[in-house]
């Protein structure tokens, strides 16, 4: 029997800070009439709120280092102010949206990341996603916005990657569903030269991913979303791609495809 399609889009970057660029995608998202599923980061709005707070903000190698007092920004913006935005945006599409953290349903448990060279604080890694729950707001004709906020089922909040989050849903959907992985931000994808935002790599595969990250042609933020799009491949996700918003409306634009 063929499994119904499913979309996991990730939103980030640019996208979620430009009220016009958002807006518009969540008017494009709306009209998807396939099961959908959205992630949404917010790093930058978090960021801006610390500096205004007067918190410091740490970043090491595109992840960010999350303090007690880091962690209370990222889930007030995260799970406040930008998921219901969001959320409000899509209902004002007339698509039925219900917004999330982990922890709402016990629906992604995680566990403090162990120190090991770095301490990342108070961040999260995956353990479980529940997919039951997930499938059920998808029968119901709701679509999940998930933020990037996490729990350990022992009281304890934690940040948690956008990208990985939504790796881990697309990769807890594919027995279910056949799973489209997206990622959006403002550039067209994988660019060669960052310079240059017309150089996109339009294919990459592990080995090209080693070369690119040896060449040091990736990385930063861009090294963790790449690994995430393996991990789900490897996990029977069908298909994983990173482009602008432009993708959504239309998959014939210039974009990166991934596979193994």
């Amino acid at each position: 029997m063929e499994k119904q399609k499913l979309l996991v889009a990730k939103i980030g970057g640019k996208i979620i800070e430009d009220e016009v660029a958002l807006q518009s995608f969540l008017e494009n998202f709306s009209k998807i009439k396939e099961p959908k599923i959205l992630i949404h980061g917010g790093g930058k709005s978090a960021t801006q709120l610390a500096a205004k707070l007067g918190v410091k903000t740490e970043m090491i190698d595109g992840r960010r280092i999350t303090s007690a007092e880091n962690l209370d920004i990222v889930v007030m913006t995260y799970a406040g102010l930008l998921n219901k935005r969001i959320v409000s945006g899509l209902q004002k599409n007339n698509c039925n949206a219900m917004g999330l953290t982990g922890a709402d349903a016990n629906v992604i448990r995680a566990e403090k990341r162990p120190v090991q060279f770095i301490d990342y604080g108070y961040v999260g890694d995956v353990v479980e996603v529940n997919d039951t729950i997930i499938k059920g707001f998808l029968n119901q004709k709701i679509t999940p916005v998930f933020c990037a906020v996490t729990h350990d089922s022992n009281g304890q909040l934690f940040n948690t990657n956008a990208d990985t989050i939504a790796s881990e849903i697309a990769s807890a959907m594919s027995p279910h569903y056949e799973v489209s992985l997206f990622y959006c931000f403002e550039l067209k994808g994988v660019l060669e030269n960052i310079k240059d935002k017309d150089s996109v790599i339009e294919h990459i595969n592990l080995e090209k991913y080693n070369e690119l990250r040896d060449a040091q042609v990736i990385a930063d933020g861009m090294l963790p979303k790449l690994q995430n799009c393996f991990e789900a491949l490897q996990k029977k996700v069908s298909k994983v791609h990173i482009a602008n918003a432009d993708f959504i409306k239309d998959n014939t634009t210039k974009h990166t495809t991934l596979s193994l």
